[in-house]
């Protein structure tokens, strides 16, 4: 008895059609595109207050990518990436009060002080994991907010530090007017995006990946876990001391109150929202700003309430997809 078997398609079809991008790789080029020239045109359609609020969300966005680079990449929960945020934007304010202005090199400059101050506290953190670490990095971002507090004679305590507006290059005029600041910390978040999208095709990622996913299995194998979550921590520490430079750019005004426990967990519930992916976080840091402070007068201040809501959903959303897998299943049986 013979078999005939069906026509089989040439090699450089198969070929063609195993290389050939999906629909959604397709779209993302589309979608970021649409992403960007909407985010640019935020100064010419709205007032000045949106503007402001859109200022703080892509301070939030750089910060939400520092915390995704650790919760979703490298599978430790932070609640304490505003801490090195703190440290890059009170390096960027006491580099205005010496006379530099220049935004890039604030930005430059905070950034080596965020990687910086992770690389002094990572040996203290990497020894835990899970809800220990959660823990542990919410500890280092309250022992960072009680220094900028108790530390008056240089960070002005609970006063603050009101900081001039920027300048683009050297001899360039500072950056008047919400619009203006605006673009510029837009420009500044582009740069790091593109930064953390070429980071995530790095071999240092694939390691954080595979240690989020089996550590045990990972050291097994002859690699150096600690030294990789390392050099993850202190980039997703450059990365927050770079949202702060951006933070003071953006306000023109620095206190202890902007590293407070509010800043960290709207981070970390940006990134969960993401669901371990860059553009989600982003997206997510921009909904959890609206949801704040765009919906608090309609909801009659109710703005954190729906924020905590919100948490728990992504929380239990795991949960929740089970439950309704489950219902499925049992409805067509």
């Amino acid at each position: 008895m013979t078999t005939t078997l069906p026509p089989q398609p040439p090699a450089a079809q198969v070929t063609s059609t195993i290389g050939a991008p999906t629909p959604r790789r397709r779209s993302t080029p589309v979608m970021v595109t649409a992403g960007v020239l909407a985010a640019v045109a935020v100064p010419f359609l709205a007032d000045a207050y949106t503007v402001s609020i859109a200022s703080t969300g892509i301070v939030l966005a750089v910060l939400a990518m520092s915390t995704q680079l650790l919760t979703g990449v490298a599978g430790l929960p932070s609640l304490g990436q505003a801490a090195y945020l703190g440290v890059g934007a009170y390096t960027a304010a006491l580099l205005t009060g010496a006379g530099i202005t220049n935004g890039p090199l604030q930005l430059v400059t905070a950034a080596a002080a965020g990687a910086a101050a992770a690389a002094v506290t990572a040996p203290l953190l990497l020894r835990t994991r899970g809800v220990l670490f959660l823990m542990a990095s919410f500890a280092v971002a309250e022992l960072t907010r009680t220094i900028a507090t108790q530390w008056a004679t240089v960070t002005g305590g609970d006063d603050g530090l009101h900081t001039p507006p920027v300048t683009v290059w050297p001899g360039a005029p500072p950056l008047h007017g919400d619009g203006y600041t605006y673009l510029y910390l837009l420009g500044c978040f582009l740069i790091l995006a593109a930064a953390v999208g070429l980071l995530l095709r790095s071999r240092l990622v694939l390691t954080l990946r595979a240690a989020a996913d089996h550590e045990t299995r990972l050291a097994a194998l002859g690699h150096h876990v600690q030294r990789h979550l390392l050099g993850g921590f202190v980039v997703a520490g450059a990365l927050a001391g770079a949202g702060g430079a951006l933070l003071v750019a953006a306000h023109g005004y620095l206190s202890p109150g902007d590293l407070g426990l509010d800043m960290s967990a709207m981070a970390l519930l940006a990134a969960a929202i993401g669901l371990g992916t860059m553009r989600g976080a982003v997206a997510g840091a921009a909904l959890v700003v609206a949801v704040r402070d765009l919906l608090g007068t309609p909801t009659g201040g109710h703005a954190t309430a729906l924020l905590g809501l919100a948490f728990l959903l992504v929380a239990y959303q795991p949960a929740i997809t089970a439950r309704l897998t489950i219902w499925k299943r049992s409805r067509r049986s």
